[in-house]
C-alpha cells in the first residue's frame, strides 16, 4: 500500500504514520516541516493555508489519504480535489463533535449533526470538522471514511490529559480524584485508532464510524489508579463527591481532564454506540497499557509534553487543589 499523509509528524498523524511503516507501507508524509516524520517516511513540505501550499502534492498518486485536519475545511476540500484522481481513498479522522448536542449516550452515526460546509472558513470545532467531513465525501463519495473519534489518548499526546495526570501522580501526596471511581469513561489509544483506521481503509470500507472503547472498557476509577500504579505509588488518590468540585467551581474536563460528572456532558463526551466500528474490527488494550506506554514516553522528555499552542495547558493549580482538600 502506498499512503499520503497530511500531517503525520505529530499525535494522530504520527501513530497512523508509525503502524503504516510497521507494516511495510510505502509512506509519504506531507507536513510543514516543524517535526520530522518518524524514520522511513518520505517527506514533502507545504502549508494547507498558503497560496500555492499544496505545489508537493502536483503530482503523485496513492492507494490511501489520511487527512487529520482541525482547522478550515476549505484546507481539506483543496486537499481531496486535487488528489481525487490519484488516490484510491481518503480517510478523514473527524470527532464525536460533529453530533448536536445535547446527545443521549448510545447514539450511533445516525444521530443528528451540526451544520458545516466545505468551503467555509475556520468558525468553531464541531463545525469545522463536519465542513471537513462534507468536503472529503464531496470529492470522494463512498471512497471516503468518516473516523468520529472521542476522546483520544496515549503516547504523542500534544493535548495534555492523560500527561497532566501522570505527571500529577508521579509528584506524590494527595490527590484530588474526582468521582465516583466507578465512573464510566471512553475514549481511544491513539495506536488502536490508528490500527483500526488502516484496516478499515484497505479493507475498503467507507461512511461514518464511531470510534470509542465499548462501554464498560474503563472507568475514572481504573484510570487513576493505572496512573498512580505506574509512576510509583507515591499519589494518595482521595476520591472527592462531585457536588463538592463543582461548587468550588472547578471545571470539568478542563481543571480535572477527561472528567465529566454523569449529565448531560457526559453522555455526549463518554457515550456513542461503537457497534458498527466493533463488528469491523475495533480492538482495544487495556487502561493500563494506555497509561502505562504514555508514561514510558513522558520520561523520555522529563515529563514535558508537546502542547499544542491551539489548546490551552489543561490541569487544576495546586493551591486549588489543596484548598478543596483542606490542605
Amino acid at each position: 500500500m502506498k499512503l499520503l499523509m497530511l500531517g503525520g509528524t505529530e499525535f494522530v498523524g504520527r501513530a497512523v504514520t508509525e503502524d503504516a511503516l510497521d507494516r511495510g507501507w510505502e509512506v509519504t508524509v506531507f507536513h510543514r516541516g516543524h517535526h520530522a516524520p518518524p524514520p522511513g517516511a518520505t517527506a514533502l513540505h507545504g502549508d494547507r493555508t498558503a497560496p500555492g501550499g499544496l505545489d508537493a502534492l502536483a503530482e503523485g498518486e496513492w492507494d490511501l489519504v489520511v487527512d487529520t485536519w482541525g482547522g478550515a475545511p476549505t484546507a481539506v476540500r483543496d486537499s481531496a480535489r486535487l488528489l481525487r484522481e490519484r488516490a484510491g481513498r481518503y480517510s478523514y479522522v473527524s470527532s464525536r463533535s460533529v453530533y448536536a448536542y445535547p446527545a443521549p449516550a448510545g447514539l450511533d452515526e445516525n444521530g443528528p449533526l451540526v451544520e458545516g460546509s466545505p468551503d467555509a472558513e475556520a468558525t468553531a470545532y464541531a463545525e469545522d470538522k463536519r465542513g471537513a467531513e462534507l468536503a472529503a465525501v464531496d470529492a470522494f463519495g463512498d471512497r471516503a471514511l468518516l473516523v468520529r473519534a472521542g476522546l483520544i489518548l496515549g503516547p504523542y499526546e500534544n493535548v495534555g490529559r492523560l500527561p497532566w495526570w501522570l505527571n500529577r501522580t508521579a509528584r506524590g501526596g494527595p490527590v484530588l480524584a474526582p468521582g465516583p471511581h466507578a465512573l464510566p469513561i471512553r475514549y481511544i489509544d491513539v495506536r488502536d485508532l490508528a490500527r483500526w483506521t488502516l484496516d478499515a481503509s484497505a479493507a475498503g470500507l467507507g461512511g461514518a464510524y464511531n470510534l470509542l472503547c465499548p462501554a464498560g472498557h474503563a472507568t475514572m476509577g481504573r484510570l487513576l489508579d493505572a496512573c498512580a500504579a505506574t509512576t510509583g505509588g507515591r499519589a494518595e488518590l482521595r476520591w472527592t463527591d462531585p457536588q463538592l468540585i463543582e461548587e468550588a467551581g472547578v471545571q470539568p474536563w478542563t481543571e480535572l481532564p477527561v472528567w465529566v460528572p454523569q449529565g448531560e456532558a457526559h453522555a455526549f463526551m463518554h457515550g456513542g454506540d461503537v457497534s458498527k466500528a466493533v463488528a469491523a474490527g475495533l480492538a482495544c488494550r487495556p487502561v493500563e497499557e494506555t497509561v502505562a506506554d504514555t508514561w514510558a514516553w513522558l520520561r523520555t522528555l522529563d515529563g514535558a509534553p508537546p502542547q499544542r499552542p491551539d489548546r490551552p495547558a489543561p490541569g487544576l493549580a495546586a493551591d486549588r487543589e489543596a484548598a478543596l482538600l483542606g490542605l
